[in-house]
């Protein structure tokens, strides 16, 4: 069943076209007289009978043309995606044929009158039964591709849900704006799309990459806070998660406040939008939050996919003094520099860690060392430097079994990860850390990550040009 996103808005169902939608007709409407109008979904003829799907904007409704009927030859000529006017009776379906995929399953209406108000050709792209087409001809014929439910469904369920957040926004107390589209170059880290002048000749506007400028131009105004459902257009190379070329966001700006402030304000609107809008999926009341240096020492990313439970873990002590020289050698010559390892299950054939091993050169690494554990002992190029007691000791530590193998990255944390892409250089700097020099001396950036993808960001903005220099240059040479 279509699942209905417009439940709680007034429809307008009486016009002179109709008296009803075709997602409207429930079974206290049996007895009475309807008029309907809308697009021929599917024509069965069986001969006697003639079974129309009639679609609109609402839902589909099943229209019944007996050879008694007046309206027979007319349904007889139709074509699928014809527009007519429908009138007849409501009826109960017969015993055994309810149909509970739609709204209006229990019913049919029994058709009378047929006036065809635009008769259609044969059609490049069916609508029914959306079968699988390439997809230039589906943008060519986009009209008809835009008629297909699952299209509709989703066009539908944005409107709803950008109607939900804006919503909560203004029961959050925001205000909304509508920032300029066509301004100034302010790169953001892609290519502006630019727009040349009429008046001034050689001369050029900027479509925004985000409403930076006006939404700051806000807040130092006075406006306690700001929210817009933004058009972001960025030159840049089509993404997975990201249209190419434009994508709307949720802009939101806030005077006066702390993380913990953000995290109160936005979580339940993030929340109660997935709550309402992901049927049969469990929304925790709070997300979970990881600490910057936790995500990049249990996970390797400042955005780890939780649905992976591999983890790394620190074995630096496993190789203190060990004859594994080169790891051995590294500790100590620089006390900073660690061991990481990380469990791979079920890899501890030789060729899964010759492509492993591989994969780290083609990213311009030297490599990566691995033990794996065998029925026979331990293997691998670490193996000949490591006894077997801290060996057994690594696999133990990660949880490793026979069959398994281990890989090690090692050096100074700082070169596994990048500082500088977590912060803005407005970011503000966390005040009880600015005299520190890693990576907690960060500011005060926010990040919400779903399944190994950056949603949303945010920072606590500087409020001194002090601050400012001292972030600026922590974003150029990092720790």
């Amino acid at each position: 069943m279509m699942r209905d996103y417009q439940s709680d808005k007034a429809v307008p169902t009486s016009t002179r076209y109709r008296t009803d939608t075709c997602g409207q007709l429930r079974a206290n409407d049996i007895g009475r007289m309807t008029r309907l109008a809308g697009w021929v979904h599917r024509v069965r003829d069986h001969g006697n009978v003639i079974f129309l799907d009639l679609r609109d904007h609402y839902g589909i409704t099943q229209a019944v043309v007996s050879r008694e009927s007046g309206a027979f030859q007319t349904a007889q000529q139709l074509n699928p995606e014809s527009v007519i006017n429908l009138s007849g009776a409501v009826r109960a379906r017969p015993t055994g044929t309810l149909n509970a995929e739609l709204d209006t399953g229990e019913i049919e209406v029994h058709a009378e009158h047929i006036d065809v108000l635009s008769e259609c050709a044969e059609l490049p792209l069916p609508v029914f039964g959306e079968p699988d087409f390439p997809e230039d001809t589906r943008l060519t014929y986009r009209f008809l591709d835009l008629r297909r439910q699952s299209v509709h469904r989703n066009i539908m369920l944005r409107s709803a849900v950008v109607a939900e957040l804006r919503r909560a926004m203004w029961v959050a107390g925001f205000t909304e704006f509508q920032t300029p589209i066509l301004t100034a170059s302010s790169p953001e880290g892609a290519r502006d799309f630019l727009v040349p002048s009429r008046l001034h000749p050689g001369k050029f506007y900027a479509l925004p990459q985000a409403p930076q400028q006006f939404k700051q131009l806000a807040m130092i105004s006075g406006f306690d806070r700001y929210f817009q459902i933004a058009p972001c257009f960025r030159d840049e190379d089509a993404r997975a998660d990201r249209s190419p070329g434009e994508f709307y966001q949720l802009d939101i700006e806030m005077s006066f406040v702390d993380q913990e402030d953000v995290f109160a304000t936005i979580e339940p609107v993030i929340r109660d939008t997935f709550r309402k809008f992901s049927s049969g999926f469990t929304v925790t009341e709070s997300f979970p939050r990881i600490p910057y240096n936790d995500a990049i020492r249990r996970y390797g990313s400042d955005k780890p996919d939780l649905r992976n439970p591999l983890e790394l873990t620190d074995v630096t002590d496993a190789f203190r003094d060990a004859s594994f020289r080169l790891f051995a050698d590294m500790i100590e010559r620089n006390p900073r520099s660690e061991i990481w390892a990380v469990r791979a299950p079920g890899g501890g054939t030789r060729a899964f860690c010759e492509h492993v091993n591989q994969w780290a050169r083609d990213q311009g690494r030297p490599g990566v060392a691995w033990l794996t554990s065998g029925s026979s002992g331990f293997t691998g190029p670490v193996a000949k430097g490591l006894t077997d007691d801290r060996a057994a000791h690594v696999m133990t530590k990660l949880g490793a079994k026979i069959g398994d193998s281990v890989f090690f990255i090692a050096g100074e944390p700082r070169e596994f990860y990048r500082l500088p892409a977590i912060y803005d250089k407005s970011s503000h700097i966390n005040a009880s850390l600015s005299h520190q020099t890693d990576s907690n001396s960060a500011g005060l950036p926010i990040s919400r990550c779903t399944n190994g993808t950056r949603r949303n960001s945010a920072s606590i903005f500087a409020t001194t040009p002090s601050q400012c220099l001292k972030v600026g240059l922590r974003h150029s040479s990092p720790p």
